[in-house]
């Protein structure tokens, strides 16, 4: 949705050049916007200007709202012009200015959310902001115009107070990132604390619905999750209740696109039926192996069905020719939220016919008066879910209206390619083709993988972002964990030793450039910009903890390579992050899952021999893909090439001349089985 033609003859601005579609939506506006960096910066110094910082994202909806209403707007563009520096930021290539800002915004308000309004001293330092400013007084909140005179005047009469309340906001933010005291005890992180997420999200859980909390809620990935392990240490049937119901519950509701696949961010109702429809990469990402794992613990064709059309939604409509993966698709389309996607019976009987319609409103409750702006967002709330026959006949008609749809004017794409979100999609469609054997999900994880490395890596150094033939900022934490973790479970798919090597070497580059000395890791690199303060990725958010993931890629690495000191450095993680797991366990779940894999009487190991094509080779590698194991490493080779020099291959071979798989724990190994059955026998007992 970049602006490169103005009716009215507007000169770009300084974001003219950028690669980021959000910024480049933004310079043809009469604001004379500048891209974070040192020339803004320097301007404000010089003209002793307050900063107006104005962060958000290409598909954020109120992001687009705020544009229309005043950065659009002549005369509200005047006054930021004359009296500030205004500066856009694009949250997804700059979380640590992101998470910088908006934790100062909360700090001062007690909310947050996009876009990001921040007032900074010329040195950055943030004295006020808030999020949507409407452009004249209204909703209780102050017009723009009346803030930006208010800030200003601020500014021009009261500057030791601004300056003294900034520098206050600036110690505050540096404390947060102080390294916490260990605590009492050396009782290590692990199954008291799982067994406490669990209990918290219990007493939070809508038992009608699924989901933790009221609305709006947010498709709670890690937690689900931690729930599924938790179950499969206890047994008790609730824990495992409230992941199938929130999993149902989501998959039936109009936050999935029932008909293109697909999860929108979030639902703004406790049903799950209207949702903001912008769809991330990351929530397909981590979404996905969740449903996979409770398919492997219940078997319900639902979740599969939804792993299969989500990936293909990913493939279809956020990849690259090349393989990269697209960052999102915009909540709007011909300047309205979700008309994209939504239907009126009418619509159905033209594409569908009268017949076929009627089973089909009536299937996903599209009926009038409608149950979003006049027309319907396609669930399966209303009534018994659809049987597979019914699953069968209805897909014809999908497929009918998914091409009529394809006519409408889409949602733009932000087509930059993020290494972090690219990462965490690696890992899930290996996860899939993992559970399901589909050769194209292997191969999107393979071109995506192949092409972060040919355009975002050097040297075992990554960049962030990719767009336009420019790869471009020194990467954080989430780049090197998540795309690490992501090569791992590339590994274990598809058995390449380079995927293994590969991670490895961006792990040792992690642990140098973002420990912190105690365990723990910064957000940013020890050559990065310097910025108010350098700080750490401990709970999880939209995202999973970048600590958190690299914790489990190192305790993973060190499963497969026998490497001490990812071994010795992953659980060094598990132990300083301690402090953040007995305040607030919940919101530390993917660091909970990971402490799996610290246990090692705990991990399962599985390790087949046999040529890879052979069909007994393929069941054995099957059986030991469908169960649920909480903590596993997995590796296959073919002894006719040779001896392996990997850890849990070494003295495996063939039996009795056969293909045969081992289960170990605990470096004890039972006898080899080259029965599928026998295999899938031994693993769920190892799941107990």
């Amino acid at each position: 949705m970049s602006h490169t033609t103005d009716p009215a003859g507007r000169k770009p601005n300084h974001l003219a050049g950028q690669t980021s579609p959000y910024l480049l939506q933004h310079q043809l506006n009469p604001v004379n916007w500048y891209p974070w960096g040192a020339e803004a910066l320097a301007k404000a110094k010089a003209e002793n200007k307050p900063i107006f910082l104005s962060i958000g994202y290409a598909a954020c909806h109120w992001c687009h709202v705020m544009e229309r209403e005043s950065f659009e707007n002549d005369a509200i563009a005047a006054l930021l012009n004359a009296s500030f520096v205004a500066i856009k930021v694009d949250r997804e290539e700059r979380p640590d200015l992101d998470e910088i800002y908006m934790t100062a915004v909360q700090s001062m308000t007690g909310q947050g959310g996009w876009p990001l309004n921040v007032f900074l001293t010329p040195e950055g330092k943030p004295f006020y902001g808030g999020t949507y400013f409407p452009p004249e007084d209204r909703y209780g909140r102050p017009g723009f115009p009346t803030l930006l005179a208010a800030i200003n005047d601020a500014w021009t009469t009261r500057r030791d107070e601004i300056e003294g309340s900034a520098s206050d906001i600036v110690s505050r933010l540096k404390a947060a990132t102080a390294v916490p005291a260990s605590p009492a005890g050396d009782e290590p992180v692990g199954g008291k604390h799982t067994a406490r997420a669990a209990a918290d999200l219990k007493s939070r859980f809508d038992a009608t619905w699924g989901g933790f909390g009221p609305a709006p809620k947010f498709p709670p990935h890690a937690g689900l999750a931690l729930l599924l392990r938790e179950h499969s240490r206890s047994g008790d049937p609730a824990t495992l209740a409230m992941v199938t119901t929130t999993l149902d519950r989501m998959a039936e509701g109009g936050m999935y696109d029932q008909i293109g696949g697909g999860f929108s961010r979030y639902s703004t109702d406790e049903r799950w039926l209207v949702p903001h429809f912008e769809k991330m990469l990351y929530d397909q990402a981590l979404l996905v192996p969740v449903y996979i794992d409770a398919w492997r613990v219940t078997g319900k064709p639902l979740y599969r069905r939804v792993v299969l059309e989500t990936l293909d939604f990913v493939r279809r409509e956020m990849t690259s020719p090349d393989g990269g993966l697209y960052a999102s698709l915009d909540a709007d389309s011909e300047g309205h939220e979700g008309i994209f996607y939504i239907w009126t019976p009418g619509e159905l009987k033209a594409v569908l016919g009268p017949e076929d319609a009627t089973l089909f409103g009536t299937t996903y409750g599209i009926r009038l008066p409608g149950n979003f702006e006049g027309k319907s967002i396609p669930n399966l709330l209303g009534g018994s879910p659809p049987d597979e026959a019914l699953v069968t006949r209805l897909a014809p008609m999908k497929a009918k209206l998914l091409a009529a749809r394809g006519k409408r004017v889409r949602p733009a794409t932000d087509d930059k390619v993020l290494t972090a979100w690219n990462g965490l999609m690696i890992s899930a469609f290996a996860r899939a083709y993992d559970a399901f054997g589909r050769e194209d999900d292997l191969e999107s994880a393979r071109r995506a993988a192949d092409f972060i490395l040919a355009h975002l890596a050097k040297d075992d150094r990554l960049l962030v972002s990719y767009r336009a033939g420019k790869a471009h900022l020194n990467a954080y934490l989430d780049d090197y964990a998540f795309l690490a973790r992501g090569l791992v479970d590339l590994y274990e798919s598809g058995f390449d030793r380079r995927d293994l090597d590969r991670a490895a070497a961006l792990t040792r580059t992690m642990l140098g450039r973002f420990g912190d000395g105690h365990g723990g890791f910064h957000f940013t690199s020890d050559d990065h910009e310097t910025i108010l303060a350098r700080t750490r990725s401990t709970y999880d958010d939209a995202i999973p903890a970048g600590s958190a993931v690299a914790a489990e890629t190192l305790l993973r690495l060190a499963l497969h390579l026998d490497d001490v000191s990812f071994r010795r450095a992953g659980l060094a993680t598990l132990a300083a992050l301690r402090p953040m797991v007995d305040r607030a366990p919940a919101g530390c779940a993917t660091l909970l899952n990971a402490s799996a894999y610290a246990e090692r009487e705990k991990v399962v190991e599985i390790a087949i021999a046999g040529p890879r094509d052979a069909p007994a080779t393929r069941a054995l590698l099957a059986a030991a893909r469908a169960c649920y194991l909480p903590a596993r490493g997995v590796a296959w080779f073919d002894p006719a090439a040779g001896p392996s020099d990997l850890p849990l291959l070494k003295g495996k071979t063939l039996s009795a001349g056969k293909p045969a798989a081992y289960v170990c724990r605990n470096y004890a190994c039972d006898a080899p089985v080259g029965d599928p059955a026998a295999l899938a026998t031994a693993l769920q007992r190892s799941s107990r």
